[in-house]
C-alpha cells in the first residue's frame, strides 16, 4: 500500500516521523492486544460467588458499602490488596442480590470518600437527593434475535441522535420511546445508520453526555441495558447499523461520580498537573502513556461493541487529545504542527491502536474522528502510515454554510468557494459531510432553518400562507442538503429532526430555563400533521437520501461541470447522475447549456416540486438529450434538479 507522504508530497519532509508514528501503534499493539481489563476489574460473577476488583494504588483500606449491609463500613465487606495496586473483595451469592445499590468507601493517606468503581456497569441517579449509586445488574441474559454486518460498500447515512430528546412529550425519552417512535421514521428517510450520543453514563444531564463519569455504564435515565439491546436488536432487523458517540478525550471532574482522585491521588487516570485538566471544559485529561489507562479505554471499546453489539464508534474530540494544547486558538494552516512537540503522540498511538482493536474484533465495524485540525494520515489506514480511523468529519463544512448564510447576500455566493469548500479533501481520507449536526442546534446558536426563516417560522410555515421569507428559506434549505449530501466525499449526517427544519435551538433543562424540557425534545407533530411546510421538506430530504444510496453515488468522487459565477449555477456529475443547481434568488435560465457526457437524461426529481414546498415549474420526468456533447436544461430560480442517465 502507498505510504501518506508517496501520495501527498508535501508530507515528505515527516517522513521520518510518520514511520515512527506507525512503528510505535505497531509495537504498543503488541502489548496491549489482549486489553480485556474489564473482565477482571469490577463486579463480576463466578463459581464461588461474587468478585469486585479495583485499582487503587494509594488506597490504605476499601470498603463496599450498600443496602447489602444498611451502608457501614464492616470487615465482612473490607478489600484485601492483592498486588500491583489491585484490591479484591470476594462474597459469598446471598451477598448481593439484582438491584442492589453500593458504592465503595476508599481511604488514603490523608482522607477519604464514597466512590463508585471505575469499571461500573450499571449507575443510577436517586431521583430526590441527585446522588449515584452503582447498582447490581444480574438480569436473565438478552437472547439476540438478529444477526447483522454493515456493508462496508455502502456509503454510511448516518441519522445522528440523543435518546433523552426523541419524544415530543416535555420529558426524558426512553429507550422504548425511540425504538418505538423513532427507528421506523429513520428506516422510512433511508438512513442506514445512527450515531447516538450521551449513552456512557452522565451525572450532568445538560452536558450532551460529553461530561461522562462512568465509561462502561449506559445512562440509566434512558432505561436498562436489555431496552437498549432490544433497541440495536430492532435497528439491526431494519437493516439499520448502530454507532455510538464514545467520549474518551475527557472525564468529568466529579470524585464522588467519577474517576478524578478515585484513591486521592490526584493523577491516578489522569495526567499529572496542569495536564491533566482542561482549560475550556472543566474536565480531566487522561494520561495516554499510562498502561492502566491504555487497558481502561480499550477494554471499554472492547466492551461496547461485544456486550451492546454496536457497529462501531464516532470518537468526539479527537484534537483535543492529540494536541498538549487542545488545539484551542491553534490555526492549523502548517503540516509541521501535526508532527511537533505540540502533538501527543500517546494519543496518537492509543488511537491508532483503538482502530486496530475495533477492527480486530468486527472488520465490518465503522470508525469516525472529529477533529477540527485536520492532521493528515487521521482517517488513512494504519499500513499507509495513518492512524486507522475509516471516517473523518468534514467539520469545516458545516461552519461555512454558517458563514455564508450570516455574511453574505445570496448574490454573493460564491459558486467556486461553495465547491471548493465541499469537495476538498484528502485523496487518501474519507470523510463524513454535514450541513449541520447537533453543534449547529444548540442554544446560542441556529440551525440552518432558524437561519433563515427565524420568527417568520412561528407564523408563515401554514401551507396556506405566502411569504417571501419562508418561500427563500424553505428553497434554500432543501438545495443546501442536497448539495452537501450529494457533494459528500464518503458518507452524510443528519442530526435528529433538522431534516424537517425543526424550529429553534436545543436547550437542555437548566437553572437558567427553571428546568423545562420544551427545548429538549423533538416536536414530530410539525412533520406529521400535513398542514405545515416542514412535511415538504421531511419527504425531500428522503427523496435524496434514497436516490443517493439507491445508485451509489457516493462511491465515485464528484466531477465538476459547470460554476458559473456570474448566474450563480453549479452543475457537477457523480456515476451517471447530473445534480444542478441554480442558487440565484430572481434569474430563471431557458436551455442553459453545459457539457456533459453524451446519452439521454430523466429528471428523476428537482426541488421545485410541490410536494416538497415547491412551485412545481418543471415538468415531470423530463427527458434530455445531450447534442454535441451538451445538455440544456431549464434551471428556475433557486431549484435544484437531479437527473440520471437513461442506460
Amino acid at each position: 500500500m502507498q505510504k501518506i507522504y508517496e501520495s501527498d508530497p508535501w508530507l515528505e519532509p515527516w517522513k521520518d516521523a510518520i514511520d515512527a508514528r506507525q512503528s510505535r501503534i505497531l509495537s504498543s499493539w503488541e502489548k496491549y492486544s489482549q486489553a480485556n481489563s474489564h473482565l477482571y476489574y469490577g463486579l463480576h460473577k463466578d463459581e464461588h460467588g461474587w468478585v469486585l476488583r479495583e485499582w487503587a494504588p494509594n488506597a490504605n483500606c476499601i470498603y463496599l458499602i450498600g443496602e447489602c449491609n444498611n451502608w457501614k463500613r464492616v470487615r465482612a465487606y473490607a478489600f484485601s490488596p492483592v498486588g500491583n495496586g489491585n484490591w479484591e473483595l470476594r462474597l459469598p451469592d446471598y451477598c448481593l442480590h439484582h438491584g442492589d445499590l453500593y458504592k465503595l468507601w476508599i481511604e488514603w493517606p490523608g482522607g477519604g470518600g464514597e466512590r463508585l468503581p471505575a469499571y461500573v456497569t450499571r449507575a443510577v441517579q436517586d431521583p430526590e437527593t441527585k446522588v449515584f449509586s452503582a447498582q447490581v445488574w444480574d438480569p436473565k441474559p438478552y437472547e439476540w434475535q438478529n444477526a447483522f454486518e454493515r456493508d462496508v460498500n455502502e456509503a454510511p447515512f448516518i441519522y445522528e441522535c440523543h435518546i433523552g430528546m426523541s419524544s415530543e412529550e416535555e420529558k426524558v425519552a426512553s429507550f422504548e420511546d425511540f425504538r418505538k417512535l423513532v427507528l421506523p421514521r429513520v428506516k422510512a428517510l433511508g438512513y442506514n445508520t445512527i450515531q447516538i450520543m450521551a449513552l456512557q453514563e452522565h451525572p450532568y444531564y445538560g452536558s450532551f453526555g460529553y461530561q461522562v463519569s462512568n465509561f462502561f455504564a449506559l445512562s440509566s435515565r434512558f432505561g436498562t441495558p436489555e431496552e437498549f439491546k432490544q433497541l440495536v436488536d430492532e435497528a439491526h432487523s431494519l437493516g439499520i447499523a448502530v454507532i455510538m458517540d464514545i467520549v474518551h478525550s475527557h472525564s468529568v471532574i466529579n470524585e464522588a461520580e467519577g474517576l478524578s482522585r478515585f484513591d486521592g491521588r490526584d493523577d491516578l487516570y489522569f495526567y499529572k498537573g496542569s495536564a491533566g485538566y482542561h482549560p475550556a471544559w472543566g474536565s480531566r485529561c487522561f494520561d495516554y502513556g499510562k498502561d492502566e489507562v491504555i487497558n481502561f479505554l480499550l477494554s471499554n471499546c472492547k466492551y461496547w461493541l461485544e456486550e451492546y453489539h454496536l457497529d462501531g464508534f464516532r470518537f468526539d474530540g479527537v484534537t483535543s487529545m492529540l494536541y498538549w494544547d487542545h488545539g484551542l486558538g491553534t490555526d492549523f494552516g502548517n503540516y509541521e504542527l501535526y508532527f511537533n512537540r505540540g502533538v501527543d503522540e500517546n494519543a496518537v498511538c492509543y488511537l491508532g491502536m483503538a482502530n486496530i482493536l475495533i477492527h480486530s474484533l468486527k472488520p465490518t465495524a465503522i470508525t469516525i474522528a472529529e477533529d477540527v485540525s485536520g492532521m493528515a494520515g487521521l482517517a488513512a489506514p494504519l499500513e499507509a502510515g495513518g492512524v486507522g480511523f475509516d471516517y473523518r468529519m468534514a467539520m469545516g463544512v458545516a461552519d461555512h454554510w454558517i458563514k455564508w448564510i450570516k455574511e453574505r447576500s445570496d448574490e454573493q455566493w460564491s459558486m467556486g468557494e461553495i465547491w471548493w469548500e465541499l469537495t476538498r479533501k484528502r485523496d487518501d481520507e474519507k470523510t463524513i459531510s454535514y450541513a449541520e449536526c447537533h453543534d449547529q442546534a444548540m442554544v446560542g446558536d441556529k440551525t440552518i432553518a432558524f437561519r433563515l426563516m427565524d420568527k417568520e417560522m412561528y407564523f408563515s410555515m401554514n401551507k396556506g400562507s405566502q411569504n417571501l421569507v419562508i418561500d427563500r428559506g424553505i428553497a434554500l434549505h432543501k438545495m443546501i442538503r442536497l448539495l452537501t449530501a450529494a457533494t459528500a466525499g464518503n458518507g452524510y449526517l443528519c442530526f435528529m429532526g433538522n431534516e424537517f427544519g425543526h424550529p429553534e435551538w436545543i436547550d437542555f433543562p437548566r437553572e437558567g430555563n427553571k428546568w423545562s424540557f420544551k427545548y429538549a425534545r423533538r416536536q414530530w407533530s410539525l412533520a406529521d400533521n400535513g398542514l405545515l411546510r416542514y412535511g415538504d421538506l421531511q419527504n425531500f430530504d428522503a427523496e435524496f437520501v434514497h436516490f443517493l444510496r439507491r445508485t451509489g453515488a457516493l462511491n465515485v468522487p464528484p466531477v465538476l461541470l459547470r460554476s458559473d459565477e456570474e448566474k450563480k449555477v453549479l452543475i457537477f456529475r457523480r456515476q451517471n447522475a447530473i445534480f444542478a443547481f441554480n442558487f440565484s434568488p430572481t434569474s430563471s435560465y431557458q436551455e442553459y447549456g453545459f457539457e456533459a457526457p453524451e446519452g439521454e437524461y430523466i429528471k428523476l426529481f428537482d426541488s421545485d416540486e410541490g410536494r416538497f414546498g415547491g412551485f412545481d415549474r418543471l415538468q415531470k420526468d423530463e427527458i434530455h438529450t445531450t447534442i454535441n456533447h451538451t445538455l440544456k436544461l431549464y434551471l428556475p430560480c433557486r431549484c435544484a434538479l437531479v437527473l440520471i442517465k437513461d442506460k
